[in-house]
């Protein structure tokens, strides 16, 4: 096995962040279609009104976070000798990842459990944790490698 340029890490790592927006999205829009359809997504919450706003922003941040992170690793490819692949932001790369691997387990876990769960659904969460998964390999790598 040939080792990988230096500059093929951070690539790799920026297109798996790429490949779980992605899907992420797709989740959320597929999540939505039965609007289309005439049938509600309507899901029995216990948030007051008054706290939505900071519900919608804290989904804000966690979809931005993974586009500042895809890009600071396509940064580190482009200039692999610069701030962004230094050890503190490869290691931010891994703990980010890491977060966001757990957040996606227990997402697919409730899912799994929900008994009126779409199956589609589950499998694009089982999606997200296998890129997650690869996303902590790949970062380790980089961080430690």
């Amino acid at each position: 096995m040939t080792a990988m340029p230096a500059s093929g890490a951070p690539l790799w790592i920026g297109a798996l962040w790429a490949a779980w927006l992605i899907v992420m999205l797709f989740h959320v829009e597929l999540g939505l279609m039965p609007l289309f359809h005439g049938q509600s997504v309507e899901i029995k919450s216990e948030v007051p009104l008054a706290r939505l706003p900071r519900l919608f922003m804290a989904m804000l941040l966690y979809l931005m976070v993974p586009v500042l992170a895809m890009l600071l690793a396509f940064h580190a490819a482009a200039e692999p000798l610069n701030w962004s692949a230094r050890p503190i932001w490869r290691a931010s790369q891994w703990w980010l990842s890491l977060g966001y691997s757990v957040t996606n387990v227990i997402h697919l876990v409730a899912d799994i459990r929900l008994p009126d769960a779409r199956r589609d659904q589950i499998v694009l969460m089982l999606a997200l944790t296998l890129i997650g998964l690869l996303l902590n390999g790949a970062t380790w790598v980089w961080w430690r490698g």
